[in-house]
């Protein structure tokens, strides 16, 4: 059976679409996410059969198939529960255009059910998800994170992550439980909504007891020229809360080019990258132009080691005016 993908003013593709805008094109199949205009009951193979929720989407599609989800970027497309990605290379494709922050793609959840832990969990091998600001609202007292991610060589492009719980001790934007997850140009958090207190609420937070079910512990995760932004409501606040050693097996979390970075009207958190106890089986990497502004220095504690070029003294890297 041959479907075919049909674009605006009488174009048509049968096979992979070419959808431009860094879409890649896989030997997987196609689904087509209209929030506004879709409809379940359809196949979801074209922009004119999208059907309407990132769920019914996700239930179509094939694990190990390397099937492609992609999301209209003119309406936000709201969970009525948390996506349970389980299965494995899936890809997901939101807003194509580079942005780092204010995707036109958003996946949000709201509420209070006791269920929804994050918004979305993420257990999958070599998923990806490309353009897409995940937002969550959820307030209830189970609810952890705005993603969990506890998958294998997960790839995050572009993406940003804002949670809920302002006022929360543990709460993060996202829980990591990661094997090799890779973060490139992604945000995490916001400066414009003030944490409440002076309480540890980290935009990522560290795990060994898996995500929710999650296998795998964390190694080998890479951040790059990802920003980690926050309106700190006191002194004690981080952006990464490395809760202890055993949430490491082996190898490295690194920072390249990254930026920390607290809004200047709060308080100035003394550390951003925080280590629960000294690391044993792995090591913080500070690499490239990784540097924070109104923080007091990026990271403290044994495990924590700063390339050459990176900006890691208390003194470097420091907004004063």
């Amino acid at each position: 059976m041959s479907y075919l993908t049909n674009f605006p003013y009488g174009i048509a593709s049968n096979g992979v679409p070419v959808l431009g805008g860094g879409i890649p094109a896989t030997s997987g199949n196609y689904f087509f996410v209209d929030a506004t205009n879709g409809y379940d009951g359809n196949d979801g193979r074209s922009w004119d059969t999208a059907v309407k929720t990132v769920a019914q989407a996700y239930s179509l599609v094939t694990t190990n198939h390397d099937d492609v989800i992609v999301l209209s970027t003119y309406a936000s497309h709201a969970l009525t529960a948390m996506l349970d990605v389980t299965k494995s290379r899936v890809h997901f494709i939101g807003d194509t255009f580079g942005r780092l922050y204010g995707q036109s793609a958003k996946i949000t959840l709201a509420g209070t059910v006791v269920t929804d832990i994050h918004l979305m969990r993420n257990i999958g091998v070599r998923n990806s998800f490309h353009g897409i600001k995940f937002l969550a609202s959820n307030t209830a007292s189970q609810a952890t994170s705005c993603v969990g991610e506890g998958g294998e060589f997960t790839l995050y492009e572009n993406c940003h992550f804002e949670g809920a719980k302002l006022s929360t001790t543990g709460y993060a934007d996202v829980l990591l439980n990661s094997d090799s997850g890779q973060f490139i140009n992604c945000t995490f958090g916001t400066t414009a909504s003030p944490n409440v207190g002076d309480i540890i609420r980290p935009n990522v937070i560290t795990t060994a007891s898996g995500v929710a079910g999650g296998a795998v512990s964390n190694k080998d995760v890479l951040f790059r020229n990802c920003k980690f932004l926050k309106h700190a409501g006191g002194i004690t606040g981080v952006f990464v809360n490395i809760t202890a050693a055993a949430d490491f097996t082996r190898g490295f979390m690194e920072f390249e080019d990254c930026a920390f970075i607290a809004n200047k009207t709060g308080s100035v958190p003394t550390v951003a990258i925080r280590l629960g106890a000294s690391l044993t089986a792995s090591q913080v990497l500070l690499t490239g132009s990784t540097c924070g502004y109104n923080v007091a220095t990026l990271g403290t504690g044994t495990g924590i080691i700063a390339g050459t070029s990176a900006k890691a003294s208390t003194t470097i890297g420091i907004q004063t005016t």
